[in-house]
């Protein structure tokens, strides 16, 4: 399937904020490819978990914000960076319920550059990776009180797998902005993330912003 057009999403956006159900099918058939990417990049920190599948992380994503009472994309960008979101309040969710089944964990407080690697390798568990989703959720919770913008950089990028550009213009702010908030929230969430795991809190009763 062919990369959407920026101004064919657009369009179909306007016509579903308007209530045209027919751009609700149209729609999906121009972000699918791209939804799945971003999916696909999810899963691959999801090795050990065999009931998340790319396609349907990518589906549940489209019919959370289609779903939506309020629908006020005002872009193709701006849409993504949405689905930023309401991936990042799935794997979540997830990862509360993996945790959940089973207490205690072992996973080292990281960067958010490690946190990602450390999420791909092989050897880390299905619950060790549900215990890192937690307390990053945990910490960026605390973090969007204090720098909401640089709270959003951080689910555009670590939850929606979009590059500086993508983020910057999804959130219309530069790419130095975009690349100063994630320096920001780098060193911000490690502090939070390290204080939460020795502090003993319980992060999966935070709740995310």
């Amino acid at each position: 399937m062919a990369s959407s057009s920026p101004d064919t999403v657009t369009e179909l956006l306007v016509d579903l904020r308007n209530g045209d159900a027919r751009a609700v099918d149209a729609l999906y058939e121009e972000v699918y490819t791209q939804l799945h990417e971003r999916a696909h990049g999810q899963r691959a920190q999801w090795k050990g978990e065999p009931t998340l599948r790319t396609t349907a992380l990518a589906h549940e994503v489209y019919l959370k914000l289609v779903d939506q009472d309020e629908q006020s994309w005002e872009s193709r960008s701006h849409f993504f960076g949405v689905a930023a979101r309401a991936m990042r309040h799935i794997l979540v969710d997830r990862a509360r319920k993996r945790r959940a089944q089973k207490r205690g964990g072992t996973a080292q407080t990281l960067s958010l550059e490690a946190l990602r690697e450390s999420l791909q390798r092989e050897h880390a568990t299905a619950e060790e990776r549900s215990e890192m989703i937690m307390v990053l959720d945990a910490a960026l919770g605390r973090f969007e009180e204090e720098h909401a913008r640089a709270a959003r950089v951080v689910e555009c990028r670590f939850f929606g797998g979009m590059t500086i550009e993508e983020t910057a213009e999804a959130l219309g702010v530069s790419g130095s902005t975009v690349s100063r908030d994630w320096d920001l929230a780098q060193s911000w969430l490690y502090r939070e993330m390290k204080r939460i795991r020795e502090g003993g809190e319980e992060a999966d009763e935070e709740e995310s912003g």
